[in-house]
């Protein structure tokens, strides 16, 4: 494993190939060190609750199988390990119940819940083997372990974080939570926990500013994710879905995990009666470990956290009530002092120093709430009723002061003034200036149905949305260049100090703006989903239709209204072949109809006629599942088309996208994503995934360019493992390689002018974790003995040390006159402890 590491480490710090030699090399000490690896038992945990026909739990039911078993609770609660990828039947007994029996065949650490009705009269038998994971392979959605999320390394860990090891999925910044799936932006993508959508903030600028994901990984039982292609159901959007489902609790339990990053505990618990349950988190994070290590010195004192509860109540067995909040705070109060950025060659090195006064002071305070009840008419009949408000309240203040210098640099190895800039070649100053406040209020009420009648499935919903948006936005920026100001961008030119200019002086930039926007939706989809079959293979087909009617109006904006259908389908087939494939087709419309930022144009005004961008999907999937080395591997292999008319052009500087709020253009993206995933080291899963994208753009017919976010190669791999002899010494690596974006030139630039593109996107993120208790490792005495779970470990983010640049910016030199493009790096190599627990 280190001599994988130390080859990746020549070709991430060093850019040479790997020989032929060590090629060889590589692949035998992997498998070496695989065929030494101890074979470890691989289980999966089936849970839930038994309930007899009056709806009262039962206790002490007996549940075997040929190696193992258990007994219910009080509650009517049971847990039980079973051996993973192979058919295990579990039998039910009670001296007071008839008989059941199921067969289970699960993944290895997967978690399913299995909750059978026990009768007093009629022997019962499952004779249907229980698999999982078969219905959302169909979908083409990609489920991810959130074991996996809680314990993979990075500077900003998470669900988004294990998102970028897959393919397709992109961002070139670890202090962000955003992504991009499939040439999208980061406004392309839905998320929704428990069915209620999520949103992110408006106003943030740069990763470091974001603070906290929505999501709170303590809190996470499933997470499916879907890059194209998706079902009507999952709402209008572009680019892709994510699909949180929380927790229901069965019992007490504390989860807790400290870092120098900060730290996150969660509390979940159910009543005697079983008809309560709740889980309840909070979290702190700072960034102060990853932004002091960068190379601007600062003053920096964040405080990000939040608070999330989860509660259900059960009513009866055929109604439930549950509710959702989140409360969070997120400050950050940013005052840099110096900054000093190395670059060029070694034959002529360039150094920028700057100066900083002034100071940034943000914040966005956050409250949502839903509630959720569900209405289980019978076996077959399911009606859901969601009502949500989500309030965002963000403030962006800011006047900061940069004076720099730009010169040689002295390389003379010995000297005492090595690295010292001695000779200036551009001098000049910069001053922004923001105060930038929101307030933004979203209700939705949603009906939601599913109904199934033999192998027919019919789904359908019916949403209404009230957005209303109170915005000002004021932000200028007044560029000194060689003691004279910058003109702003297209204006006559300055031929100064040959020629006197007896113009007034204007802002390099200047936006002023107050908006109050009123977004009125009615939202709608049915869809209708059958399994079937054609000779011996399985099929499963599905289609549905979308449509959404929107209105805009507001303060001083002319009323618009808009509607928009989307219909889509998917096809799926398993054939009865010795070789376990599945192949998918789907097709579809997807519109997005425009939210507040995307009607927004540079100047900050409202243009309430923007279409929603419109793209036909085309996707081809395959899944083959096999086996090597006797254990469970798949590989999953997607292409995909995507054609986009009535395009919102825009720029993305950071995490802040600009759009130009016309639709002026058309686009196209299309591309590869592989993920080959198993258990390469026994007990474990990794996986290793490569996406090939191309996505352009064609503005007011002027020829096609690179879109923002064309990122064409991408090598990705999550790789678990643990030593051999001390099995509870466990190691994680994230490795992530993207070549670079278009980007990095000037604000307000012609993008027709600048296609230079950023450098390639190379990080590596290990986490050494010693587990000292777990479930194979429980102890009955001792301190110890509270705990169900805990580990200590060192986490290195960007263990290779590698600039990453996630901007330029732009200084005038003062004999060429040119700008010249200056990176601004992300964060170095930086070290981390941790500890997690479970009680």
């Amino acid at each position: 494993m280190w001599e994988i590491i130390l080859l990746l480490k020549r070709y991430f710090t060093e850019n040479k190939p790997i020989t032929l030699l060590k090629a060889k090399l590589l692949l035998t000490t992997t498998l070496l060190f695989t065929l030494f690896n101890l074979s470890f038992a691989q289980t999966a945990t089936v849970k839930g609750v038994i309930l007899d026909e009056n709806k009262t739990p039962v206790e002490n039911v007996n549940i075997k199988f040929n190696s193992g078993g258990t007994k219910t609770n009080s509650n009517g609660f049971y847990t039980l390990d079973i051996p993973s990828n192979q058919d295990v039947s579990l039998v039910f007994t009670h001296i007071s119940n008839q008989r059941i029996e199921s067969t289970f065949n699960l993944k290895n650490g997967e978690i399913f819940e299995f909750n059978p009705v026990m009768s007093t009269v009629v022997e019962q038998i499952a004779t249907v083997t229980i698999k999982s994971g078969q219905r959302k392979e169909i979908e083409g959605i990609t489920t991810l372990d959130p074991e996996a999320i809680r314990k993979i390394p990075g500077a900003n860990a998470g669900v988004e974080n294990l998102l970028l090891t897959l393919p397709g999925v992109s961002n070139n910044n670890e202090l962000s939570t955003q992504y991009s799936v499939r040439g999208g932006n980061f406004d392309e993508n839905l998320v929704y926990v428990n069915d209620i959508e999520v949103y992110r903030p408006f106003l943030v600028r740069s990763g470091q500013q974001e603070g906290l994901s929505f999501v709170n990984t303590n809190m996470v039982q499933n997470v499916d994710f879907s890059a194209g292609g998706f079902q009507a159901k999952y709402g209008d959007k572009l680019s892709s879905v994510l699909d949180i489902t929380y927790k229901n609790p069965y019992q007490f339990e504390v989860n807790a995990d400290f870092s120098l990053l900060g730290a996150s505990v969660s509390v979940e618990n159910m009543s005697k009666d079983s008809k309560f349950s709740a889980i309840v988190g909070a979290r702190y994070r700072d960034n102060a470990l990853l932004v002091n290590a960068k190379e601007t010195e600062t003053n920096y004192r964040p405080a990000f956290g939040d608070i999330q509860g989860y509660f259900t109540y059960r009513f009866s067995n055929k109604f439930h009530l549950s509710f959702l909040g989140n409360a969070s705070l997120n400050k950050y109060n940013y005052q840099p002092q110096t900054r000093q950025t190395n670059f060029g060659t070694l034959a002529d090195p360039v150094a920028l120093l700057v100066y900083y006064e002034g100071q940034e002071k943000d914040q966005y305070h956050t409250l949502f709430g839903a509630f959720k009840g569900t209405y289980f008419v019978n076996d077959d009949l399911t009606l859901d009723l969601i009502a949500s408000t989500y309030n965002t309240q963000e403030q962006e203040h800011f006047d900061i002061l940069a004076q720099y210098r730009l010169g040689e640099v002295n390389a003379n190895i010995g000297d005492e003034n090595l690295g010292e800039v001695e000779y200036s070649e551009g001098i000049g100053g910069q001053l922004n200036h923001g105060r930038n406040d929101l307030d933004a209020l979203i209700t939705n009420i949603e009906h939601k149905g599913n109904f199934k009648l033999d192998d027919h499935r019919i789904e359908w919903s019916l949403k209404y949305t009230n957005e209303d948006i109170r915005d000002r936005l004021v932000e200028w920026e007044v560029v000194d260049s060689i003691g004279f100001s910058v003109r702003p961008p297209n204006s006559a030119p300055n031929e100064q100090p040959y020629v006197p200019y007896t113009e007034p002086l204007e802002p390099y930039q200047n936006v002023r703006a107050t908006n109050h926007t009123i977004i009125n939706r009615i939202q709608a989809y049915g869809q209708w989903s059958k399994r079937s079959d054609i000779g011996s293979s399985e099929v499963w087909y599905n289609a549905g239709i979308r449509v959404q009617n929107w209105t805009v109006s507001g303060h001083g904006i002319s009323k618009s209204n808009q509607t928009v259908f989307s219909p889509r389908g998917q096809f799926s087939i398993k054939p009865d072949w010795e070789k376990d494939m599945l192949f998918r087709v789907a097709a579809g419309y997807y519109y997005q109809p425009p939210f507040y930022r995307e009607l927004r144009d540079p100047n900050g005004v409202v243009q309430p006629d923007v279409k929603a961008q419109k793209s036909v999907h085309f996707v081809l999937g395959n899944d083959y599942s096999f086996k090597m080395w006797n254990r469970p591997f798949k590989l999953t292999s997607e292409v995909y088309y995507k054609d986009l008319t009535d395009v919102n052009p825009y720029t993305l500087e950071n995490v802040r996208i600009r759009y130009r709020a016309e639709n002026i253009a058309v686009a196209y993206a299309y591309g590869l994503d592989m993920r080959l995933n198993g258990e390469f080291v026994p007990g474990t899963e990794s996986w290793f995934s490569f996406g090939f994208l191309k996505t352009e753009e064609n503005i007011n017919n002027r020829g096609y360019i690179a879109r923002p976010t064309d990122q064409r190669l991408k090598f990705a791999a999550l790789f678990q493992d643990y030593v051999p002899n001390v099995p509870s010494l466990k190691m994680y690596l994230n490795l992530v390689y993207n070549t670079g974006l278009p980007g990095g030139s000037p604000s307000y630039a012609d993008p027709y002018n600048y296609q230079t593109r950023l450098p390639d996107y190379k990080r590596a993120d290990l986490g050494v974790q010693y587990v000292l208790v777990d479930a194979n490792k429980q102890f009955t005495n001792g301190w110890k003995k509270r705990f169900k779970e805990l580990t200590f470990g060192v986490e290195i983010y960007n263990i290779f040390d590698v600039q990453n640049s996630i901007t330029n910016t732009w200084v005038r030199d003062v004999n060429s006159k040119r700008a010249i493009a200056i990176p601004n790096y992300l964060t170095p190599r930086v070290f981390n402890v941790r500890t997690t627990m479970k009680f």
